[in-house]
C-alpha cells in the first residue's frame, strides 16, 4: 500500500480519496434538494411542481398510487436516503477503506439500493402511469452516476476484510477499526 497516498493493495488510486468521494456527496446532496421539493409538492405544503417536457407527467407521477405506497412520500423516503449518502460520504479520511470498514460498507450498501430503486420507479413511469417526471428522472441518474464510484471503496473495503480473514486477524476489529488491528499491515 502507498502509505502517503491510503492506496490499496493492487490499485492504481485511492477510491476513499476526496476526489473519489466529493463528487458522490455534491451528488447526493443535489439529489436530496430536489427530493425534498418534491416531497413537499407530495406533501401539500406547495401546490405545483416544476415540469419543463412533460405537460402534467410530474404531478400524475409523484400523486400515483406507487408513490404512496408507504405511509410516506417516496420522494421523502428518496430525500432521507440522499441525506444517508451525503452524510456516510463524508465520514471518515483518505484511508477509511481500511480504517472504517463499517462506514464504507454502509455506504455502499445505501448508494446501491437507492440507485436500484430510482431506476425501478424510472421504469414504473411509463409502463403503468404513461407519464414522465423531469426531476424523477434526474434523480434516477444521479443515484446511478453514484453507484460506482460508491462500490469501488466498498470492494477496497471488503478486499481488505479479506486480508484479515486470511491473516487470521479478528475480523470484527478490523470492521469497527479498532487501533490493535490497524498497527498490522493488512
Amino acid at each position: 500500500m502507498s502509505k502517503e497516498k491510503g492506496i490499496p493493495p493492487g490499485w492504481s488510486y485511492n477510491p476513499a480519496s476526496w476526489g473519489q468521494r466529493m463528487p458522490i456527496v455534491i451528488a447526493a446532496m443535489v439529489g436530496f434538494a430536489i427530493a425534498t421539493y418534491l416531497a413537499l409538492f407530495q406533501l401539500k405544503v406547495i401546490d405545483t411542481v416544476w415540469e419543463p417536457f412533460f405537460g402534467n407527467g410530474s404531478r400524475k407521477i409523484l400523486t400515483s398510487e406507487t408513490s404512496q405506497i408507504l405511509p410516506i412520500p417516496d420522494g421523502a423516503l428518496g430525500a432521507l436516503g440522499y441525506l444517508v449518502d451525503a452524510l456516510a460520504g463524508i465520514i471518515g479520511g483518505t484511508r477509511r477503506w481500511r480504517r472504517m470498514p463499517w462506514i464504507v460498507i454502509a455506504f455502499g450498501l445505501a448508494v446501491g439500493p437507492l440507485g436500484f430503486i430510482s431506476v425501478l420507479l424510472v421504469v414504473l413511469q411509463p409502463v403503468l402511469y404513461d407519464a414522465w417526471c423531469t426531476l424523477c428522472l434526474v434523480t434516477a441518474l444521479i443515484s446511478v452516476v453514484m453507484i460506482g464510484p460508491a462500490m469501488d471503496e466498498m470492494l477496497a473495503s471488503l478486499q481488505y476484510m479479506k486480508r484479515v480473514k486470511d491473516a487470521k486477524v479478528s475480523m470484527w476489529k478490523a470492521f469497527w477499526g479498532y487501533k490493535e488491528v490497524q498497527g498490522r499491515v493488512i
